[in-house]
């Protein structure tokens, strides 16, 4: 679960028997919080109720114990051009939404046009939402190793960030954790990070 909210995945093999929790469990949370890359269901379980199950929950393909790797691969090349290629993620916290594939932002459906520099901070704050991230991070994230580096620019994207995403000030999407960074705070219900 950390790795689907965590990572940009292309496709996931999901077994059933996963340890702590069920891989239907898994695939119902990844769904229920908007993930939409493809799955596949590896496992030891053949029966039709147990496919038709896996694919309720979410998963797009299933295939059972044993296999063939050559089919495996197979599927899986299926479900990538179904999908159009790699999967581009989709990141949603309340009414901000940046799609990574056609990068382009959005705040309650109405677009936002942001510079290369300010769409690139707000990615990396959105791929790591929940996570304080220090202005030295974000630093090393957005600029080359040669160039000049300066913190207080950071400060200037933030402030430019907050403006357009909210210009009312009432949602506050980054918040800033005195002596310790930034974070990306709202969660996908539009409520702020806990």
């Amino acid at each position: 679960l950390y790795y689907g909210r965590e990572y940009p995945i292309d496709v996931a093999v999901v077994d059933l028997g996963l340890p702590g929790v069920s891989g239907l469990e898994l695939i119902r949370r990844l769904r229920a919080e908007g993930r939409d890359f493809p799955i596949l269901i590896l496992t030891a379980r053949g029966r039709w109720q147990d496919k038709v199950e896996g694919l309720e929950a979410g998963a797009d393909d299933y295939l059972v114990k044993p296999f063939e790797m050559a089919e495996l691969l197979a599927r899986l090349r299926a479900l990538l051009r179904r999908t159009g290629g790699w999967a581009a993620p989709v990141f949603r916290g309340g009414p901000v939404t940046l799609d990574s594939g056609r990068q382009e932002v959005r705040v309650a459906g109405r677009p936002v046009a942001l510079t290369a520099y300010e769409y690139r901070l707000l990615h990396y704050l959105m791929l790591h939402a929940g996570r304080v991230i220090s202005k030295t991070e974000l630093t090393e994230h957005l600029y080359d190793e040669d160039q000049d580096r300066d913190s207080n620019v950071i400060e200037v994207f933030i402030r430019r960030l907050r403006r357009k995403l909210d210009p009312d000030g009432t949602l506050g999407p980054i918040e800033t954790v005195r002596g310790r960074g930034y974070r990306f705070a709202l969660r996908d219900d539009g409520r702020g990070a806990d």
